[in-house]
């Protein structure tokens, strides 16, 4: 995601500057201004040289992950409702946190603290930890003086996506294993094995079957370029990364993930989940609905979906109703509709989009559990394929030799 450099003035008026993380420079002004900032001027930065724990960093190598913000944010809200002010507590987790990065960050945090910065705004400042729904959800907290249950709630909705992303995880975790497996072993057998049994039907001076030949041929390429097939593997793996990494690299690989067979369902309905969960939680604590779809599109973390969100907002700004805007969108399946729908007549949208995470974390579950049901006997199938055409390349020359010499 790239980085941008902004100048802003605070509600007291004074400079700040600084650089945030988003998918344009109009996603970073509606940061600022969800923390609370004008901002004066944005310019995208260009990528700097990093060395060291900063390369790493970059490279998403010790970032926290979401265990990690689990554990702290149930420490603040333990701290925080004990009465502890937040500067001891945020010293005290930055020397007990396991994660070096989060540990650096509650430091920056701290210093921010100090110099009169509110803590929404001190965690904004450090995108790469804290998004903008984790500082909108703090700015409500503390504007209402209960800033223990922002880190509650905030600790709830982290738990409760883990547990749908373990079951994404679930969902892809044993054919990838398998499928890896299954090509290691193939490349090895190639490059390996199948050059000594043509060593051996070449002594035999005998016309060898077409299957044979096939897996001969095959076998003697993988044995003479095996280094340019790796290379070559390593190098497309190198430039999907950095081009996922891209804006339109990102946006058409998170479309691509929800257009898959079978796992673009699953997807979809955890990225949905995520999405109702995370705007039933800002909207509780108090987020007004134009800066909750704003945080929430930037934290559901498919760009597909959040262009979509951004959409939203859009019609939401041009007098459109909350369930009309949705469905102008895509995305939004008829049950998010019709809850949507209930919610804004009744006033209780948050309470409804509670029923439809749940819903939708039950649908992934009972996904995932199928899906491996059917995978198993198909990837076992698959694998005793893949050795069935190997031994019979391998066999056949050593029937037609026994039937010759029978002769």
């Amino acid at each position: 995601m790239p980085t941008f450099r902004y100048r802003a003035r605070d509600a007291q008026g004074r400079p700040v500057s600084g650089s945030l993380e988003g998918l344009s420079g109009d996603a970073v002004a509606r940061q600022l201004g969800s923390a609370g900032l004008v901002p004066l001027d944005i310019i995208e930065a260009a990528p700097a040289r990093a060395g060291g724990v900063e390369l790493l960093e970059r490279l998403g190598f010790g970032r926290p992950g979401r265990v990690d913000m689990i554990l702290f944010t149930r420490q603040m809200y333990a701290l925080a409702r004990a009465g502890v002010p937040i500067t001891q507590a945020l010293r005290r987790l930055s020397t007990t946190s396991r994660n070096a990065q989060l540990a650096r960050t509650l430091v920056g945090v701290m210093d921010e603290l100090e110099a009169g910065r509110d803590m929404a705004t001190a965690l904004s400042r450090h995108p790469r930890t804290f998004g903008p729904l984790f500082a909108a959800i703090v700015r409500v907290g503390e504007e209402s003086g209960r800033i223990d249950e922002a880190f509650l709630r905030l600790n709830q909705h982290l738990e409760r996506e883990q547990k749908v992303v373990e079951q994404v995880k679930t969902a892809v975790r044993y054919p990838i294993i398998v499928l890896a497996f299954v090509a290691v072993a193939v490349f090895v057998v190639m490059t390996f094995v199948i050059p000594e049994f043509a060593k051996l039907y070449g002594s035999f001076d005998v016309q060898l079957p077409l299957p044979t030949r096939i897996i001969i041929g095959t076998s003697n390429f993988f044995a003479a370029w095996w280094w340019l097939i790796a290379g070559a593997v390593v190098a497309c793996a190198a430039w999907l990364r950095r081009y996922v990494q891209t804006e339109a690299g990102r946006l058409r690989w998170h479309g691509l993930l929800l257009r898959l067979p079978i796992i673009g369902g699953i997807v979809l309905r955890a990225t949905l989940a995520r999405f109702a969960r995370a705007f039933a939680m800002a909207t509780r604590s108090g987020v007004p609905v134009l800066q909750a779809i704003t945080v929430v599109a930037l934290a559901v973390e498919n760009d597909a979906l959040a262009r979509q969100l951004l959409g939203m907002r859009g019609a939401i700004e041009r007098g459109e109703g909350l369930t009309r805007a949705a469905a102008l969108q895509p995305c939004f399946t008829p049950l998010v509709l019709q809850m949507l729908g209930v919610g804004e007549e009744t006033g209780r949208i948050d309470e409804m989009l509670v029923e439809v995470a749940d819903f939708y974390e039950r649908e992934v579950d009972y996904d995932v559990r199928n899906l491996n049901d059917l995978l198993q006997p198909l990837l076992t199938v698959m694998v005793a394929g893949v050795v069935f055409i190997l031994a019979l390349g391998v066999l056949l020359p050593m029937w037609d030799l026994v039937q010759l010499a029978r002769q």
